[in-house]
């Protein structure tokens, strides 16, 4: 394969172009009937590139204010991380609300923390709204692997609690956390019972159907090659092109070389799941005994659940660039034995991975290209119920009420150092620092 290919994002070795990756979300997912190709020169209000969540859901609300929309994927609707991801719906934004308050002030901070703790009550809305079946569950535990760690999370919680008036959280003691997760490699942890946990691609496909339902397009197998801007601008692939008065980029990780600023500023980087096969109740209950969501503090993180029919879905382990790891199943399942030695009998029927977008400071980047052009992306691992609520804020920006835009904008989302050329490098030696500072 030539190097050309195996820098291209859309290229990671999963499959040909439409096909997804094989996990256990695509086969275990609804189907959702392919939807038609680009071809011949096309108008639009409003053209949205890339059917993952943030595209799916600017499209539903564009469509739903009478916009004329068309969506163009490379791939198939949740082909990327929006059909391969962990599942967990996480309310607030990435970094703790103390370090954002220190980052960008308390009156920032407050309005991006309401725009967090919105994202995740809009993936709940949009789910009983639109009868979306993807297995919703509340809870997510932060589980801390130090014992040292459990202090901050106590005052944290109480901190939360008195000043941001947040009841769903709450400090889990050690003794408690280790009855909730049938482990002893953990300490104490919090407890979010306003974040969740979904089954990812039918969650896409939900968004899509209802986009569909309110009068959008969406055409798959249709990338884009370039983008001319103006107005309107044209966006063209090899078949076909879109004339729209407005374009927003929702291509995350994958932007590729397709946009230089916000190439710069949202680095790709892969994480990898396994499933067992379906695991007897009793166990799967000793594991995970409140049906919640778990990830843990280390910096390479962990993160896990139990699906529907009660497999372990865990997640772990890292890499960079746009080429997927070959031995995700032995690599994934030793992290998850080290936590779960009693795992070790049951099957891995399923290991796959995707690429995610992080950003230097893990804030979305929120960027207006143009004056009738967006960008959005760079969620940093937090992107089901943000990338949903980038497209929502997207559809207000294109309608002319910018002012959450404006408040996600402002938060710093810095390029890379090196730009393109040095992020990966750098990113690595920080990578390998960081995993030698999870094992103190």
């Amino acid at each position: 394969m030539s190097e050309r290919a195996m820098a291209d994002p859309l290229l990671d070795g999963t499959g040909p172009p439409g096909v997804h990756a094989p996990s256990w979300y695509a086969d275990s997912a609804a189907p959702l009937p392919d939807q038609p190709e680009l071809a011949g020169v096309n108008r639009a209000d409003v053209c949205i590139v890339g059917a993952g969540y943030t595209g799916l859901s600017a499209a539903l609300h564009l469509a739903e204010r009478g916009y004329a929309v068309r969506v163009v994927e490379a791939h198939r609707v949740g082909w990327g991380a929006s059909g391969r991801n962990g599942g967990q719906v996480s309310s607030g934004l990435r970094l703790p609300q103390d370090r954002m308050e220190a980052m960008v002030g308390r009156d920032l901070a407050r309005a991006a923390w309401d725009i967090g703790t919105g994202a995740a009550d809009l993936v709940r809305a949009l789910i009983d709204r639109h009868g979306i079946d993807c297995a919703y569950r509340p809870g997510v535990i932060e589980a801390n692997h130090r014992r040292r760690f459990d202090r901050r999370a106590r005052a944290y919680v109480e901190m939360m609690q008195a000043e941001y008036d947040a009841r769903a959280l709450r400090y889990l003691p050690p003794e408690e956390l280790r009855q909730m997760l049938g482990t002893q490699a953990y300490s104490g942890g919090i407890l979010d019972m306003a974040s969740g946990h979904l089954h990812p691609l039918n969650y896409a496909r939900g968004l899509a159907r209802a986009a569909l339902d309110a009068g959008a397009t969406i055409h798959e197998l249709a990338r884009v090659t370039r983008i001319e801007p103006g107005s309107p601008a044209r966006v063209l692939t090899d078949a076909g092109e879109v004339v729209a008065d407005h374009v927003i980029l929702a291509c995350n990780g994958y932007i590729g070389a397709l946009e230089p600023r916000t190439a710069a500023r949202v680095l790709p980087i892969n994480s990898y799941i396994i499933a067992t096969e379906p695991l007897p109740e009793h166990v799967a209950r000793e594991a995970i005994a409140e049906d919640v969501a778990v990830y843990d503090t280390r910096f390479v993180v962990h993160y896990y659940r139990l699906s529907e029919d009660r497999r372990m879905l865990f997640g772990g382990r890292e890499s960079y660039g746009y080429r997927l790891a070959a031995d995700i199943r032995d690599s994934v399942r030793r992290r998850m034995l080290a936590i779960y030695p009693y795992l070790e009998p049951y099957e891995i029927t399923h290991g796959w991975g995707g690429t995610l977008g992080i950003t230097r400071t893990r804030m979305p980047n929120f960027l207006r290209i143009a004056p009738n052009m967006l960008s959005l992306g760079g969620y940093s691992g937090s992107g089901v119920a943000m990338a949903t609520m980038a497209g929502k804020i997207a559809a207000e920006a294109v309608a002319g009420q910018a002012e959450r835009f404006d408040v996600m904008a402002a938060l710093p989302s810095e390029p890379f150092p090196g730009g393109t050329r040095l992020r990966k490098p750098l990113m690595v030696l920080g990578m390998l620092w960081f995993s030698l500072l999870d094992r103190l």
